[in-house]
């Protein structure tokens, strides 16, 4: 049997037998998960040194390499990330909604696992763990697809929750590692439909949109951040300057920094030095448009790619426009629906931004960089979904959910009367 379809069916099983698990038991799992992370701290690093080896030799980039690499306090977030989920309310204990027809057919609607997640992701072994944690306790089973240069990380982190799964009497089958080798192994996963009920795929554009392409299964698509921060004429000088570089700066890599800002043409006049010499205080990059070269001689031009990029580095595309609709304008062009910003003293103003942007995210004097699971007080995340369906935003343990009516009869009959 294939590799990868054996896998599937081993987790499929496992998942059934997860659904008779109380919280309690889940609980008990995610706790031995988080101390085994601990426990072989020494193993995980020491794999994590090989990727990272590996890494500049092949030429990663400085963004991937610290994605990749790994550290005793980056193991001690992770192994408090499976802590911070076992406080965390169990999404398939909600009190189900519950009605009664006028002739006594009893209706409910109850929270209920996905089933198997696939998860496809790159260079960061930290969803090894976000992910499976999440997962068990939302009651699913998940494969675990990650990236050829993370395979040294995964393999360690993945034995060691096998291992707490294991102490606890679960199957250790709820989390499994995929060949990251084995390239074919992506179209594999997205074919076995009726095997795997969903994929999430967690990485760059070309990664997501591969998946997308492949798969029969259905995807939940985490996109891409090129995400704004548009300062407004009456933007406080202070707060507008400090935010916009707390979300281009507090840290480069990941999908929630801004990779570009707008200035209103006349805060750009007033303000724009201040604000381009605050980001190249941090090592920013700036590539701006034609008024904002004139500002200071360090901008660089910015060309129409520059606009749509996701830098996920100190690069930041800057900007002006004459007012805010040209900043929405500018948005709903070059966005991707991610997370968007505007800062603001006019209520009116934010409220129209906030309403026509159709991102997952839209703030009003706040970072764009809140957009995440922990920040909204959901634990981890799996991910950031961009798409409409079956959710967006951070996806927190009720997103990896979904519903089933149980409906409880006497005796009745479409075609008649209860007898």
């Amino acid at each position: 049997m294939n590799e990868v379809k054996q896998l599937a069916q081993d987790a499929k099983a496992a998942s059934q037998s997860l659904g008779l698990c109380p919280t309690t038991e889940k609980n008990e799992a995610l706790q031995a998960m988080a101390r085994e992370v601990l426990n072989r701290e020494k193993d995980i690093l020491a794999a994590n040194e090989k990727d990272v080896a590996s890494g500049k030799q092949n030429g990663l980039s400085d963004y991937l390499l610290d994605r990749l690499r790994l550290s005793p306090k980056r193991l001690q977030s992770m192994s408090q990330g499976l802590e911070t989920l076992v406080d965390l309310p169990d999404p398939l204990t909600v009190e189900p909604e519950t009605w009664t027809r006028h002739d006594g057919l009893v209706i409910e609607n109850r929270r209920v696992a996905l089933g198997v997640i696939a998860m496809i992701y790159e260079a960061r072994p930290n969803v090894t763990v976000d992910a499976a944690g999440l997962c068990l306790k939302a009651g699913n089973a998940v494969l675990l697809r990650g990236s050829s240069s993370a395979v040294h990380s995964n393999e360690a982190l993945v034995s060691a929750m096998k291992a707490g799964l294991k102490r606890c009497g679960l199957p250790e089958t709820l989390v499994q590692l995929v060949n990251p080798e084995n390239h074919d192994t992506v179209r594999e996963l997205g074919q076995m439909r009726g095997l795997v009920d969903v994929i999430i795929p967690r990485g760059g554009a070309g990664l997501i949109q591969a998946v997308i392409e492949q798969s029969t299964v259905p995807v939940i698509e985490t996109g891409v951040g090129n995400c704004h921060v548009y300062i407004e004429a009456t933007a406080n000088k202070e707060m507008a300057i400090s935010i916009a570089v707390d979300a281009k700066t507090d840290r480069p890599s990941v999908c929630n920094a801004a990779e570009t800002i707008l200035l209103d043409e006349p805060w750009a006049n007033t303000n724009g030095t201040a604000l381009i010499e605050a980001l190249l205080a941090e090592g920013v990059t700036i590539k701006g448009d034609e008024n904002i070269q004139r500002l200071h001689g360090d901008v660089k031009p910015a060309g129409e790619d520059d606009w749509a990029a996701e830098y996920l580095a100190p690069i930041v595309a800057l900007g002006t426009v004459p007012d805010t609709d040209a900043a929405i304008a500018h948005v709903r062009r070059f966005g991707t629906t991610h997370s968007e910003a505007i800062v603001t003293e006019n209520t009116e103003k934010a409220r129209a931004f906030q309403n026509q942007i159709d991102a997952s995210s839209v703030y009003h004097n706040a970072s764009t960089r809140y957009t995440d699971g922990a920040e909204f007080g959901f634990g981890a995340e799996i991910g950031i979904s961009t798409q409409k369906l079956h959710a967006r935003g951070p996806l927190g343990l009720g997103a990896l959910t979904t519903n089933k009516y149980v409906v409880s009869g006497d005796g009745h009959v479409k075609g008649g009367t209860v007898q």
